[in-house]
């Protein structure tokens, strides 16, 4: 064990600096006795409620998205039960922002985080993974109601436009791909990803504000998905 320096140890904790913080962002403080045990830990769980969150729009942040996705990819490689990830594109947007400004184009990203989780289920993972593309994670979808789903989210942002101080109104869509994790199979989050952002991009060049899923109902296993699966199976387990 590796004792802290006495230096490290006598250092003040910042706690005006983190109060200060989740004051700004419009997180409720921390109702506990000052420097009590009941208020740091109040201040320790808002500070990562807050890491956790995009600040535009609320919703789960990328870094989020990657834990909840791993976890999912473990969870459907030991319960064989199906999941589907969706990723969705707000389509021109730049062509939004060039012509309406930048705060419009913000207004039309929190338009559309609002609209996605509004489609979908309290049990379901919506988050902004990028400038104007955010992913739903859904667990136990079964194949069947996976087209069902990513239609209906698709005509909710269809659906949705946002007024400027201005009074100029703007509508906007998305386009959306998805794709369902191999079930049984150890995969990765990278690939499940790269599954359904290529059908985003067929989804884009099909003609925009459409759904693209995987078209098998098993998903085909990938090389190195293969790889990974023999690879956790002991030597000498086939013979």
């Amino acid at each position: 064990m590796v004792a802290s320096s006495p230096r490290a140890a006598d250092a003040p904790l910042q706690l005006d600096t983190a109060l200060a913080l989740l004051q700004q962002s419009g997180v409720p403080l921390p109702d506990a006795p000052p420097h009590s045990t009941a208020q740091l830990q109040q201040l320790i769980d808002a500070l990562v409620e807050l890491s956790s969150r995009d600040a535009l729009t609320g919703i789960a942040n990328r870094r989020s998205f990657e834990l909840a996705l791993a976890r999912e990819v473990d969870r459907v490689a030991r319960s064989g039960e199906s999941a589907l990830l969706l990723v969705a594109d707000i389509d021109r947007f730049k062509r939004i922002n060039d012509s309406h400004g930048h705060a419009a184009g913000d207004q039309v990203i929190r338009a559309a985080a609002a609209a996605l989780a509004g489609s979908v289920r309290p049990m379901d993972f919506v988050a902004r993974i990028g400038g104007e593309e955010f992913a739903i994670l859904l667990p136990n979808c079964p194949v069947a109601f996976g087209p069902q789903v990513a239609e209906r989210v698709r005509r909710r942002a269809a659906r949705t436009a946002v007024t400027t101080p201005e009074g100029r109104r703007i509508a906007f869509t998305v386009s959306i791909g998805g794709a369902f994790a191999p079930p049984w199979v150890r995969s990765t989050p990278g690939l499940w990803l790269d599954r359904a952002d290529q059908q985003l991009y067929r989804a884009k060049n099909e003609g925009r504000d459409r759904v693209c899923i995987e078209a098998t109902a098993t998903p085909s296993v990938s090389a190195q998905e293969r790889q990974l699966l023999l690879a956790a199976v002991p030597a000498g387990a086939d013979e």
